[in-house]
């Protein structure tokens, strides 16, 4: 076999996100891309906002030694500084460059973090529906995944996370703004979550993290804003990414950052610089670094995606589908008329629409919609949306 049997395993039970965007780019081929209506990819199309723009034309003009060489594996200190300030801005925490270290996007931040905290076999919970990429971070790493259900409304639901919760728990990882439900967590939820894990780690005598992926913490609507979850939490850690809320996606820059509060903050931040290195990512792009400074106080032009997101909102629950609401993200998760989310999502197919099973969020029944398209698209899409409900309940 010319791959490792594990490999081979699990690229048969590959992403079923990045399964729908290959099925599109047949489609694409045989009906042209125009009449294909394709909502499987997480890919933000707004434009990068123009202060990005012009702080990146400045960067690129620098010339001399070393200005695209090696940097310290944590980072450029100016840009850790700049990013630790943000934190501290955010929580009224006392963060400092040392509590940082810039990653390959969120992805790099949680496998070196995942790789610098898990002994083998040590667990951390996860709350269904979740990125399901996080099953192969974690496994990266020999620990052992453990999944939590949440409540109806998609929320965590902490009598199940604390029947989880063992001695060789290790984490509870978070989402939120959340892919795919777009819930956002609020304070009662932070604090709640914290409580949990403080009273668990207590009962087991070591320090249980809340590790908070958050790389849509600036995509949310109606006003509402993302709380930092260092205010509730001193074993917190975050991981995030500019990916979504500058639109740079392909550039992968983000960081990790550990809690001032945390035991043992400084050995997991070294243990992660040494990881940046040993896993083969080394740095975070310089050019990314150098830009970054510049940009932290902006975003992209998020009432897009509000006005997406009502648009979709009301036509699907116009049509009779059950939606919980989304606050945040570019992503609405409708409960299918059937059981069988694979079925569903293969009828809408006929129809060319692609969306993305919510069983390959590890929630069956659901499917997800990434609205990270035109409104034009959207608009179009509608009928093959009612058409293929209509098949279903209609009978």
């Amino acid at each position: 076999m010319p791959v490792s049997s594990k490999i081979s395993a699990a690229l048969t039970n590959a992403s079923w996100i990045r399964k729908m965007f290959e099925i599109g780019l047949t489609l694409k081929k045989q009906y042209g891309s125009q009449n294909v209506y394709d909502f499987s990819l997480g890919n933000p199309d707004l434009e990068s906002p123009p202060e990005f723009t012009a702080a990146l034309i400045e960067e690129s003009k620098k010339s001399g030694p070393l200005v695209h060489g090696y940097m310290p594996n944590a980072g450029y200190i100016e840009t850790r500084q700049a990013v630790a300030n943000l934190l501290t801005k955010e929580s009224d925490i006392g963060f400092s460059a040392d509590h940082v270290t810039m990653t390959i996007g969120a992805a790099g931040a949680l496998n070196v973090l995942l790789k610098s905290i898990l002994e083998p076999g040590e667990e951390v919970i996860v709350i269904a529906p979740f990125f399901a990429e996080y099953d192969f971070y974690i496994d990266n790493h020999q620990g052992v995944r453990v999944i939590a259900e949440s409540t109806p409304d998609l929320l965590p639901n902490f009598e199940n996370i604390e029947s989880k919760i063992t001695s060789k728990t290790r984490a509870l990882l978070i989402n939120t703004p959340n892919n795919p439900t777009g819930r956002v967590y609020g304070e009662k939820v932070l604090r709640d979550l914290s409580f949990l894990l403080e009273s668990a780690s207590k009962k087991f005598g070591k320090p249980i993290y809340l590790i908070a992926d958050a790389p849509y913490k600036k995509i949310i609507f109606d006003g509402l804003s993302c709380i930092s979850p260092f205010l509730f939490y001193r074993n917190a850690i975050l991981a995030t990414s500019f990916s979504k809320d500058l639109s740079l996606a392909g550039e992968r820059i983000g960081y990790l950052a550990v809690s001032p509060y945390a035991d043992d903050d400084k050995d997991i931040i070294n243990a992660a610089t040494f990881c940046n290195r040993v896993l083969g990512y080394v740095n975070a792009p310089a050019l990314m670094q150098r830009v970054i400074p510049h940009v932290l106080d902006v975003q992209v032009n998020v009432p897009i995606y509000q006005r997406r997101r009502d648009l979709l909102y009301s036509a699907l629950t116009e049509i009779g589908y059950e939606i919980v609401k989304p606050e945040g993200t570019f992503y609405i998760f409708p409960k299918c008329p059937i059981d069988d989310d694979i079925q569903f999502v293969q009828a809408l197919q006929e129809k060319l629409i692609l969306t993305t099973p919510g069983t390959g969020f590890h929630r069956k029944g659901y499917f997800r919609i990434a609205y990270c398209v035109s409104e034009d698209i959207i608009r179009r899409s509608i009928p093959g949306f009612k058409a293929v409900f209509d098949k279903f309940t209609k009978r």
